[in-house]
């Protein structure tokens, strides 16, 4: 019914389903089953656990651990203390029925409690399809939380049957947490490097492929619990770590067995779950008191939602993107409640803890009101608040190339500046893989990365085998690739015949060498060396020619600056001689203007000796010739350079332009120099003159 599940989540309706089926077998007068622990930890949660390790993207998980380690280990023991402490005033204050519940056990009841989820979260947030980064930090936070619930459950349940909780219980239980986290990390890590080198030898027996990956991952998970490891955190390391070395081994029937034999697995056991929830929400014992169930469930609200609203207001000051309040109101609405709490309680021993089934009837009911209320209400408020969607479509190989290239980019980036950063890491870590760890756990040619041309020939022998059999061709030469036998006989293959697309395998190898090749691209360039630079033959003469140049603006320059009198154009003979009749003494020349050196400038070499030369020292007028009437009428004369031809340069093609003959710039300077200061009273120019 289309209807009812766009609105009920998948989890809701087998909840119910348990439910009626619990009320019937129990209206028949037999005993329901219950869920046991054993059963739940042992069977039902490793394959969830497992399909989402495997398949985790790693790139949004590595690149937002920050953001999910701090939401999981602070934000879980701050829903724990702040959950159990409030508890416990409250049993102080509730009256007869609750005075007896010690601090331990509240706490033990708020580490149950606090914890967020995985099958509950991936149940509803696979449905409403949120984006990506929203997903994974919601999604992360239940994965990794799972060492901070594992461990204060333990130390609670320890110190719980202590006389005395002493500060050294305390300190131990402190770095018990990190022995716990760490030490499955460390065995899921041991497990993955083994399933990888097994899988090296399986080429001649690819039917049990897939069963090394379900066997190694199981072993993982139950050597973890062996010894009390977080054994959630084993899987999702194992899986993380064996997928790559063993895709590449395996062959792609193998791989298509293992993604739809977890996919179904984890179906079922997700399905089984939540029946079970419902089952045993009828068959067990319940014991009801307000006081305690609806303080439980308004406490886990709002220890929740302050516990994002004030990480996430320390997390944004070292995010580059930012969470918007509509990113923190989902991520505090999606923390919901599942089996794995309800296991945890179910686990308690009645002769420590005579309040489990009131604890269980919390459990219980938080958990309906999570994945009700709040699964239910999630789809519509994503819905009214615009949250991002997930692309459903799968990225092309241009967008992978180019996000390979960015990273590429980025890390080279890091390198200049000397920032250690996290591409940097990346970078190392890819480069210690390919040199070592791919030798020892990649068999074959695949070690050394499957090239694209080799990947095009055994394309194109194919295409040949596939025109032979189609009839098309009757004999081809060997080694005559296809595209050569079109151009030879394009006639030969039949019209309505077309080359088929590639189809999901081929794309998705292409795709996979693409995206490793482009890895060797940084080792094939040789790092910046400022010393080693090849030098280029050119740019001797360029910056010769840029320096002439500049020299010859700069020698410009000084020469206006020494000019006091601004150069004036050369007016008409009329106006000429009504400015001088205007004002004769500023007009007539001086008594020793004739007498004025010519001084040729070679504006291109300002330095050069040759640059100022004195072509007439001598006065005119000790020459013995006369100053012609032409000079005296033109006054102030410059004559220009005449421009080159283009295409040309002066640094290349020296041309006839160049001589100081044709380069000779004549200016008569109104201030000559030092002379005699003229006597009292004499005029400046003479008017018989």
């Amino acid at each position: 019914i289309p209807s009812v599940s766009s609105i009920v989540p998948e989890s809701c309706l087998l909840i119910v389903v348990g439910l009626l089926v619990g009320g019937l077998i129990k209206g028949v007068g037999e005993k329901p089953p219950i869920l046991k622990s054993d059963i739940f930890f042992l069977f039902l949660l490793p394959p969830i656990i497992l399909d989402a390790g495997y398949f985790l993207p790693l790139r949004q998980f590595t690149e937002n651990l920050g953001t999910i380690l701090i939401f999981a280990v602070v934000g879980t023991l701050w829903n724990a203390f702040f959950l159990g402490g409030l508890m416990y005033a409250v049993c102080q204050l509730g009256g007869p029925g609750l005075n007896h519940i010690g601090l331990l056990a509240n706490l033990l009841f708020g580490s149950i409690i606090s914890a967020v989820d995985p099958v509950a979260v991936l149940a509803v947030f696979e449905e409403i399809h949120i984006n990506e980064l929203l997903h994974i930090l919601v999604f992360g936070e239940s994965l990794l939380n799972d060492a901070v619930t594992v461990v204060l459950y333990h130390l609670f349940e320890e110190f719980a049957n202590f006389e005395q909780v002493t500060i050294l219980d305390i300190i131990l239980g402190f770095l018990s947490f990190f022995v716990v986290s760490l030490g499955g990390v460390l065995v899921g890590v041991i497990y993955g490097l083994i399933a990888a080198f097994t899988s090296r030898f399986t080429s001649h027996i690819r039917v049990i492929e897939p069963l090394f990956v379900f066997l190694y991952s199981y072993m993982a998970y139950l050597s973890a619990e062996l010894f009390h490891l977080s054994g959630i955190m084993a899987l999702i390391a194992a899986g993380v770590v064996m997928r790559p070395y063993v895709e590449a081994n395996i062959s792609h029937k193998s791989h298509t067995t293992i993604k739809y034999f977890l996919k179904m697995w984890s179906s079922v056991s997700e399905t089984l779950i939540f029946i079970f929830l419902g089952v045993s929400t009828v068959a067990g014992h319940h014991y009801w008191n307000w006081t305690f169930v609806i303080s439980t469930l308004f406490f886990c609200l709002v220890a929740r939602v302050l516990g994002v609203l004030v990480l996430t207001w320390f997390i944004n000051k070292f995010r580059i993107v930012k969470l918007t309040p509509k990113d923190q109101f989902i991520i505090a609405y999606g923390g919901l409640r599942g089996a794995i709490a309800f296991s945890l309680g179910y686990l308690l021993d009645y002769k420590h803890f005579g309040m489990r089934d009131m604890f269980l009837t919390a459990i219980i009911t938080v958990i309906f009101f999570t994945v009700f209320v709040q699964g239910m209400t999630i789809r519509p408020l994503v819905d009214l608040l615009a949250v991002k969607k997930k692309q459903e479509t799968k990225r092309s190989i241009n967008e992978e190339i180019h996000t390979q290239f960015l990273d590429h980019l980025l890390t080279g980036i890091e390198d200049i500046c000397g920032h250690y950063g996290h591409h940097h890491w990346k970078d190392k870590l890819n480069r210690f893989n390919k040199k070592y760890v791919k030798k020892c756990l990649i068999a074959g040619e695949r070690s050394k990365e499957p090239q694209l041309i080799a990947f095009y020939h055994k394309m194109e022998m194919k295409q040949a085998i596939e025109l032979v059999e189609s009839g098309g061709i009757g004999k081809i030469p060997s080694a005559v690739s296809t595209v050569s036998i079109q151009n030879i006989n394009p006639k030969s293959v039949p019209l309505e015949r077309v080359l088929p697309a590639l189809s999901k395998d081929k794309e998705e190898e292409i795709r996979k060498i693409l995206r490793t090749n482009l890895q060797k691209t940084r080792q094939r360039l040789r790092s910046y060396n400022r010393h080693t630079l090849v030098a280029d033959p050119y740019e001797e003469a360029w910056n010769q020619m840029l320096l002439r140049r500049q020299k010859a603006r700069q020698l410009e320059q000084k020469m206006n600056n020494y000019l006091t009198v601004p150069v004036h154009r050369l007016d008409s003979p009329t106006m000429s001689r009504a400015r001088i009749g205007s004002d004769p003494l500023a007009y007539e020349p001086k008594e020793d203007s004739e007498n004025l050196p010519i001084i040729t400038i070679d504006p291109a070499s300002p330095q050069s000796p040759e640059s100022v030369d004195l072509m007439s020292e001598e006065p005119k007028g000790c020459s013995g010739l006369p100053p012609s009437p032409e000079e005296d009428e033109e006054g102030l004369v410059m004559r220009v350079k005449e421009p080159s031809s283009p295409g040309t340069d002066d640094v290349f093609t020296p041309g006839t332009s160049d001589s100081p003959s044709n380069q000779r710039m004549l200016r008569c300077l109104s201030d000559p120099g030092p002379r005699p200061e003229p006597e009292e009273g004499e005029p400046f120019i003479h008017k018989g003159q």
